[in-house]
């Protein structure tokens, strides 16, 4: 019964020695690495303990700073250099074309029979330390997840700031959004529900 524990402990520790940034070098948050493979779930606890920790990019602390700082000068070759970091720290927009293997953001988004296997493996693995949430709370981590969701967030609407500026400067994609990649397809009327939808 005790080997168990330590069994667990050793795969998380190997686990941790052999963790490697995505690689798209977008950041993830604690959840998302969790789910993210084995590697992820056997290293849950050592992210518990703060053992482990995402390393959030400096073009996202500067976002968390002022997100909605006014780039000079706000050209439009300013604004993609701007675009660049955020789009490599962040991953694709959500008007970005679909990927090389032809899925779409949307499509990737769907794919959650994986995440929830491997969310089960990360669960079973933070089981083993007693009294989670309070180890969270004390050492950190909690603060630091809510740092780093802060820090994506603030990304995000960075990220949306420059291709307003952008679009209303008159400039071509990345520096702008691209409307004809986000435009959803329309709903039949015939297809719809029988019944009223409020």
């Amino acid at each position: 019964m005790r080997t168990t524990p330590i069994i667990l402990l050793s795969l998380a520790l190997g686990a941790c020695a052999t963790t490697s940034p995505p690689p798209s070098g977008r950041i993830q948050t604690t959840d998302e690495v969790n789910r993210s493979g084995v590697v992820g779930a056997a290293s849950a606890p050592m992210r518990d303990l703060n053992l482990l920790r995402t390393k959030i990019p400096t073009v996202l602390l500067d976002a968390l700073d002022d997100p909605y700082a006014r780039p000079q000068p706000a050209t439009c070759r300013e604004l993609i250099a701007l675009l660049e970091p955020l789009n490599e720290a962040l991953g694709a927009d959500i008007d970005e074309p679909p990927s090389p293997d032809g899925r779409d953001l949307i499509d990737k988004g769907r794919d959650v029979a994986s995440d929830t296997a491997f969310g089960m493996m990360a669960g079973a693995a933070q089981d083993l330390i007693p009294l989670r949430g309070w180890v969270r709370k004390l050492t950190g981590a909690e603060q630091h997840d809510r740092l780093v969701r802060a820090a994506i967030t603030a990304g995000g609407i960075r990220r949306g700031y420059l291709k307003g500026l952008g679009e209303s400067r008159g400039c071509n994609p990345p520096a702008t959004p691209s409307h004809i990649l986000t435009e959803m397809p329309k709903p039949d009327r015939r297809t719809g529900p029988k019944y009223p939808v409020k």
